[in-house]
């Protein structure tokens, strides 16, 4: 069985090469409980875990809420509710959920650690948890999620290559996410080492709650510190930072086509900003194939069936070992690949991104 390694997480989440005989108890799919065996009629609750970042409400909730109406003919339910970057509110939404004996939980959580207590909960309930995006510690039944390591290391080696030899002729400034999310610090250990050796970081923050206006006031705070004329490029971890970045840099004159800034999750307003040449790049992660993966776990689990053939992956979290897992690969997005990413796999429309504003640079990089 192939197993997949996933890099530990600043908070302590150790994720490492499982093997089947592990001294932790394995919370893989053998040991889920069996609930309404090959029953359509089951709810599934999905909690996700704030709102400011766009892709949760315009694409994990409406494509993970498809996936289990198609495969449970339209009988299977689903009880949604976001967190809003709370964790105690989370925490919350998953007591409601025992409460109210949902079959399964699809769970992308606010803070890895904090919500352990809640999923044993969940466990000792009989209702399996599934970790979605992001690995929570606790018992987990099954996980998805894409190669996040391997994003910060794509995001830095583009950033190099567009940098050049410019790459040492001033600094750059690292714009991570937050603290209480374990992908945040996949992706920075994926990127600083590469960007350490390449580049001169001249100022780096966590950014709270993923939150642009912050992203947006600690630009103001470097451009201030390193001066305008010093900064020749910005990694950020995602489209929405990226956005707030960019503003940051206009408001103190700084041309973002002259200095390249990375992104990820290719939202839609990222996709056009790399259209018009504001952004560099972004991160394409086929939110389609997590969700239904996501799906197809949930309704398993809740069926009392084993992902194995799902996920033939396994990950350890810092709690549990063996929990099954499917990992997704992630895609450079740039001006030349929008019509073999985000278009072919109809996450926008070409209306969608093409609106008046960036017709003409749709027209330039032939999007008609």
């Amino acid at each position: 069985m192939r197993r997949a390694a996933v890099a530990a997480s600043a908070t302590g989440m150790a994720v490492l090469l499982a093997a089947c005989g592990s001294a932790k108890q394995s919370s893989g799919s053998d040991s889920a409980p069996k609930k309404k065996s090959d029953s359509d009629n089951i709810t599934v609750g999905l909690l996700l875990p704030e709102n400011k970042t766009a892709r949760y409400e315009s694409l994990d909730r409406p494509l993970i809420t498809k996936r289990i109406s198609d495969l449970t003919n339209g009988k299977g339910k689903v009880v949604y509710e976001n967190a809003q970057q709370d964790a105690t509110t989370q925490t919350q939404q998953m007591s409601t959920l025992i409460t109210r004996k949902v079959d399964v939980i699809i769970l992308d959580a606010v803070d890895s650690k904090s919500i352990a207590a809640s999923v044993q909960k969940a466990k000792d309930a009989g209702i399996p948890v599934v970790a979605y995006d992001r690995l929570a510690d606790g018992p987990i039944d099954a996980y998805t999620s894409f190669d996040n390591t391997e994003v910060g290391r794509v995001q830095a080696n583009a950033l190099v290559k567009q940098l050049g030899s410019k790459a040492k002729a001033g600094s750059i400034v690292m714009m991570n996410g937050a603290i209480t999310d374990p992908n945040a610090a996949l992706f920075k250990a994926g990127a600083l080492p590469i960007l350490q050796k390449a580049t001169t970081i001249g100022k780096k923050y966590d950014t709270q709650d993923w939150d642009p206006n912050n992203a947006n006031a600690n630009m103001a705070a470097a451009i201030q510190a390193l001066g305008a004329k010093k900064i020749v490029g910005v990694y950020s971890a995602n489209d929405d930072m990226a956005g707030a970045i960019i503003q940051a840099m206009k408001q103190a004159s700084i041309d973002p086509k002259k200095v390249p800034v990375t992104g990820q999750d290719s939202t839609l307003t990222g996709v056009q900003r790399i259209l018009d040449g504001t952004q560099f790049m972004s991160i394409y992660k086929s939110y389609p194939e997590e969700a239904s993966v996501a799906g197809q776990m949930a309704v398993a689990l809740a069926q009392g069936k084993s992902v194995d053939t799902i996920a033939a992956d396994k990950s350890d979290s810092n709690t549990n070992k063996g929990i099954p897992t499917k990992i997704i690969p992630v895609v450079s997005l740039t001006k030349s690949n929008i019509k073999d990413t985000v278009l072919k796999d109809n996450i926008y429309k070409l209306s969608d991104i093409c609106t008046p504003t960036y017709l003409a640079a749709c027209k330039a990089d032939g999007l008609e």
